[in-house]
């Protein structure tokens, strides 16, 4: 059985102030988390050395909202692998849809930071999912295979074990709606299919596939079940303690 994952993307939410009060409404309740779910953090960069030191002996794990594909350089305004490593991150959120729809990160790009983040012994969460009019025009399983084929690009199979998938429907993010549990669980089933092909079945059953968009401790529960929905990116309700540790809970379902 693949181990649960359940993800907060902080976004751009949270000063210093604002995100030690919620890492610490996070930590009263880390007794919550149940056996063999992984809960990882993704604070904006500012707040990530403040989470390392408040996290320490804390069962979750640190997570970087991007990074760039270099190691160093002039590219003012990035980070790289080693910074997030510096501050404790062990994930990397990659190829986000806000990422790839509001700055323009194409598949091409999203892969050379998928391959960075690999080699540098980070997890990329790497984001797949179609938009509304791509799923309208009945095209989704066509969106998902470039993407995911496009990221997963020259990624050899003794290195993608490690990567985790977040299937992200563009249309369910911050929107309120989300998939339901069956049109969630078969493109689940599908980007299963996939990897069985580019890869290996074997590789296949062992990638970690979480589901995103406007998942809520109401609906967490019936989506987790689902047999190849392995966790979650939680996006709007990672910002409160008790919502994002009732998602957290619904997971040992």
């Amino acid at each position: 059985m693949r181990p649960k994952v359940i993800a907060g993307n902080w976004k751009m939410n949270k000063d210093a102030d604002g995100s030690v009060e919620l890492i610490n409404g996070l930590i009263t309740r880390s007794g919550e988390i149940p056996n063999g779910v992984t809960v990882v953090l993704c604070p904006p960069f500012t707040s990530l050395a403040i989470a390392q030191r408040l996290l320490d002996g804390v069962p979750m794990a640190l997570g970087g909202q991007n990074m760039h594909y270099e190691d160093e350089g002039a590219f003012t305004g990035e980070i790289s692998a080693g910074m997030l490593k510096s501050v404790g991150c062990t994930f990397v959120i990659i190829g986000h849809s806000e990422r790839r729809q509001i700055f323009g990160e194409t598949n091409d790009l999203v892969n050379k930071k998928v391959k960075k983040a690999l080699s540098a012994g980070l997890r990329p969460i790497i984001c797949v999912g179609e938009t509304l009019e791509e799923r309208e025009r009945g095209v989704t399983e066509q969106v998902i295979n470039v993407q995911l084929k496009g990221a997963l690009q020259d990624v050899p199979e003794n290195e993608v074990s490690r990567a985790i998938i977040a299937y992200e429907p563009v249309w369910a993010i911050g929107t309120g709606k989300n998939a339901t549990p069956d049109q969630a669980a078969d493109v689940h089933k599908y980007i299963r299919k996939i990897l069985g092909q580019f890869y290996s079945w074997n590789i296949a059953e062992k990638t970690i596939i979480q589901y995103g968009g406007s998942v809520k401790p109401d609906n967490a529960r019936g989506l987790l079940a689902k047999a190849d929905i392995d966790g979650a990116l939680v996006g709007g309700a990672c910002l409160k303690p008790e919502s994002f540790m009732e998602i957290v809970k619904a997971s040992a379902s």
